[in-house]
């Protein structure tokens, strides 16, 4: 049943483990996955950092919304999403429409904890990482939510059981759409 869903999208904010949860996840469905960022920067042939230096936000984003048609677009894939995805309307469009949107909610300690080194990351890259996290979670929770099909809180469990809870929660939803599609042929 679970074989049958269509293509699975992760959103969240950074560091919540959409990278670490989508490969796993798509190891137990048996499918390819890909994370927007780095399909980004293999297109680019230049990293996110350089690519916020020399074109900034905006020509970031205007980037991220061609890998996300493109990559929505795909059968059968686990996509992870960079954080700001959600902040374009067609974005969120595009992910509710194409695929089952997962949010993994991790709150900000745990965002704290998983970024504290990662020089990767432009927007952290600030005297105050912590406020950044602490807006920008406020300003993209409620659009991580409108997009959703399944809430996961993170920072809470192993990745491995998180998944096992993820698959199940997936397995409850293609149950009752099957319910639902069966209902309305008759």
């Amino acid at each position: 049943m679970v074989e049958e869903l269509p293509s699975v999208f992760l959103v969240g904010p950074m560091g919540a483990g959409k990278t670490t949860i989508g490969k796993l996840l798509a190891k137990q469905l048996g499918r390819s996955f890909v994370d927007s960022d780095w399909y980004i920067e293999s297109q680019t042939g230049a990293d996110i950092p350089w690519i916020f230096a020399k074109e900034g936000e905006a020509g970031f984003r205007e980037r991220e919304t061609r890998a996300i048609d493109e990559l929505t677009q795909k059968t059968q894939v686990v996509l992870a999403t960079g954080g700001g995805a959600v902040m374009s309307a067609e974005n969120r469009a595009l992910l509710k429409q194409r695929g089952i949107v997962v949010y993994l909610n991790a709150p900000v300690d745990v965002q704290m904890a998983r970024t504290a080194k990662d020089k990767s990351r432009p927007l952290l890259q600030q005297p105050n990482p912590r406020k950044v996290l602490q807006d920008l979670y406020s300003v993209r929770d409620p659009l991580y939510r409108q997009v959703a099909h399944i809430i996961m809180p993170t920072g809470h469990t192993y990745p491995r059981h998180m998944v096992s809870q993820l698959l199940d929660q997936l397995r409850s939803l293609s149950m009752s759409d099957d319910a639902a599609s069966t209902h309305k042929d008759k």
